[in-house]
């Protein structure tokens, strides 16, 4: 339903329609994805900062399941990626084929054209394949053959992949993880919520079932009220302080870019969306640092324990060396 061009209250009423979006794909996805109700939050703060999603966790745990929930609850294109070592970019973009009744090549365009995109297990995948993504995740353009194209906004990846340490997984290469707004981990369920999923099964009842609760439009509307979201000075100065203390911690050798620190100012906004305020406060921001700042920062070694371990615990220091803005 649009919102009133005149009333008054415009402002509140649109708020008011939006919280009640954010309500329903939290609800659609909650009947599906059985576990930490946070997660479900943060899946819908990433979502509507217009941020791509990375779901790492061992297998089994409901990360294709959770990001199947999302793609199905909102009203728009979706295709999915099982992405294999063998694959290459033109199986993800597409290729430009000769048609010979018309004399010209012929794009045939390939999953990534869609309003969300599952890149499932994208670290199993070479790293050529991989930073065929990386147009798409920065300026939602593809270029084939020389030509330019646009993608239809919202789009949104969410990829999931396995720790670094397991067989056949190809680590992301810093560029790359730069383009995903949010890592989050899901971790096991809680004894109450695996028991159910026992009873329930999900995977098979409730999630050939999920119909769009968000339609495109609502979800751009979404997304242009987080870019309204008053970020006040001093909070926009915690943030610099927070990326400064990451650059100068010894334990690191790439501290959090600008890039991060935009990232980390937006997905506050989001929050406080999600919270159904038009500001910001400390919290938005501290409750995003770790799943949006730890893969940004790395230590000084290679692997899963310096791109994990070290840019936790980094961020932690950080957290605690600069002080929350009263």
């Amino acid at each position: 339903m649009p919102c009133p061009q005149t009333a008054s209250n415009l402002r509140l009423y649109c708020r008011s329609m939006m919280q009640e979006a954010i309500n329903r794909l939290r609800e659609n996805i909650a009947s599906v994805f059985l576990g930490n109700p946070e997660v479900i939050d943060r899946v819908i703060c990433c979502l509507i900062a217009d941020g791509h999603l990375l779901i790492e966790d061992v297998p089994g745990v409901g990360k294709t399941m959770l990001a199947m929930a999302l793609a199905r609850s909102l009203d728009g294109t979706f295709n999915r990626i099982q992405l294999t070592p063998d694959m290459l970019p033109s199986d993800v973009l597409g290729v430009s084929i000769y048609d010979r009744n018309s004399g010209e090549f012929e794009l045939k365009k390939g999953p990534i054209f869609s309003n969300i995109l599952l890149a499932d297990e994208i670290n199993r995948t070479s790293p050529r394949t991989q930073s065929a993504l990386l147009e798409a995740m920065n300026e939602a353009t593809v270029s084939i053959d020389g030509h330019v194209h646009q993608l239809q906004r919202p789009f949104l990846v969410i990829a999931t992949q396995n720790p670094l340490d397991f067989e056949g997984a190809y680590p992301l290469p810093e560029n790359q993880l730069d383009r995903f707004l949010m890592r989050i981990h899901l971790g096991y369920p809680n004894p109450v919520d695996e028991l159910r999923v026992l009873n329930e099964r999900p995977a098979t009842t409730a999630l050939p079932n999920i119909e769009p609760v968000v339609t495109r439009d609502q979800l751009l509307q979404l997304q242009q009220q987080v870019h309204e979201v008053k970020l006040a000075d001093e909070l926009g100065q915690y943030v610099i302080s927070l990326a400064a203390a990451s650059r100068d911690d010894d334990e690191l050798r790439i501290g959090l870019s600008t890039r991060g620190a935009l990232a980390l100012a937006q997905a506050a906004r989001a929050s406080a969306v999600i919270a159904g305020r038009d500001y910001c406060i400390p919290e938005d921001i501290t409750t995003n640092v770790f799943p949006v700042c730890a893969h940004r920062v790395f230590g000084a070694g290679y692997g899963a324990a310096s791109r994990d371990g070290i840019g936790l615990r980094a961020m932690k220091r950080v957290l605690q060396s600069v002080p929350s803005p009263a």
